[in-house]
C-alpha cells in the first residue's frame, strides 16, 4: 500500500524480531564462500532517524529497540554490531549519544553483501512508494562500481520482481517478505507468490514476516504453504498483548522456510529473554517458536 511509510514504526518490537531472524539468517549463509543472492521484496526506506518526527509520532521504537541493551543479549553481538556500525557510518558514537538511527532490513543486508570478503553477493531491493525508493537509492548509492554492481534497486513490484528472480544464478537466495498488509488481499497474496517461487527455487530460504490483527489470516497462510506442499516450515513470534480485533497490531512474527539449522535453537534462548525485556509490565508479552511442517 503506497501510503505505508514504516518510519513511523521502524525499531518497535516487530522490527527486533524480524531483523534478528535476518541477521541470524545472514550470518548462516556467510559461513559458505559460495556466494549467494538476497531478495528484499519490500524494502521501505532502508534507515531510520529515532530523532524524526515520523518516529517520535508514534514512538514504538520505544516498547522496542530503546528497551533492549547488549550487555543483557551476548547471543545477539551481530545484530547489535550492524546497528552500532550503522549509526558510526552517520556520524554517531552509539556509547556518547545513544541510538539514533536504526536501520531497515536493506541497510542490514547491506552490511553483508558489501563486505570485502563476499565479492560476487548480490541484493535486490525493491520499493514502490515514492519517496522510500528515492531516500532508499540515496541511502544505497557508492562511488564504487563494484558495489553499485551488487545492490540493484528497484521501483517495482516485489513479488512480481521475486518470481523473475528465481531461481538465482548463485542457487542460494535469501528472501525477505514483508509487506503492510494493510491491503487484506495482501495475505494471499504473498502466499501466492511463495508457491510460485518455491515451485521455481525449492531450496532457497523464504523469510515471510507477518503481522497478528486478525490470527486466522495467519494461520491461512501457512496452512496453504502447507497445503502446496511446502515442508521445512518454521514459526517465530513475539508479542505484547493477547490476540485481539479492537487492538491492532498485538504481535507479530515470521514464518521461514528452510531456515537455517542453528535459526532455532538460537530463538529458543533469545525469545524468553525478549519478552522479559519488552513486556509492558502487565505480563501479557508472550513468544512462539516452533516448526509448523518438518523437512
Amino acid at each position: 500500500m503506497l501510503s505505508y511509510r514504516h518510519s513511523y514504526h521502524a525499531g518497535n518490537f516487530a522490527d527486533v524480531l524480524k531483523h534478528i531472524v535476518l541477521v541470524e539468517c545472514l550470518q548462516h549463509f556467510n559461513k559458505k564462500e559460495t556466494p549467494f543472492d538476497y531478495i528484499d521484496t519490500h524494502s521501505g526506506a532502508g534507515l531510520y532517524d529515532l530523532r524524526s518526527a515520523n518516529a517520535n509520532k508514534t514512538s514504538e521504537y520505544k516498547d522496542g529497540i530503546a528497551k533492549l541493551k547488549r550487555i543483557d543479549f551476548p547471543e545477539l553481538d551481530a545484530y547489535f554490531n550492524v546497528i552500532d556500525e550503522l549509526n558510526t557510518l552517520q556520524g554517531i558514537d552509539v556509547k556518547k549519544k545513544g541510538l539514533t538511527f536504526y536501520p531497515g532490513s536493506p541497510a542490514i543486508a547491506h552490511q553483508y553483501i558489501t563486505h570485502p570478503t563476499r565479492e560476487k553477493d548480490k541484493a535486490w531491493l525493491f520499493e514502490l512508494h515514492s519517496s522510500d525508493f528515492r531516500i532508499l537509492s540515496e541511502s544505497m548509492a557508492s562511488d564504487s562500481k563494484s558495489q553499485a554492481r551488487k545492490i540493484r534497486i528497484k521501483q517495482e513490484d516485489g513479488l512480481k520482481g521475486l518470481l523473475s528472480l528465481v531461481p538465482p544464478v548463485s542457487r542460494r537466495g535469501l528472501v525477505l517478505i514483508d509487506p503492510s498488509y494493510e491491503i487484506k488481499s495482501d495475505y494471499g497474496d504473498v502466499v501466492e507468490a511463495v508457491i510460485k517461487a518455491h515451485k521455481k527455487f525449492n531450496s532457497g530460504t523464504y523469510a515471510i514476516w507477518y503481522p497478528v490483527v486478525d490470527r486466522k489470516r495467519v494461520d491461512f497462510m501457512w496452512r496453504k504453504l502447507k497445503q502446496a506442499g511446502i515442508k521445512n516450515i518454521q514459526q517465530f513470534e513475539l508479542g505484547l498483548a493477547e490476540d485481539s480485533h479492537e487492538m491492532g497490531m498485538t504481535s507479530a512474527g515470521l514464518l521461514v522456510i528452510n531456515p537455517p539449522w542453528t535459526l532455532k535453537a538460537k530463538l529458543e534462548k533469545v525469545l524468553p529473554k525478549l519478552v522479559k525485556q519488552l513486556d509492558r509490565g502487565d505480563g501479557k508479552a508472550f513468544s512462539l517458536c516452533q516448526t509448523l511442517v518438518d523437512e
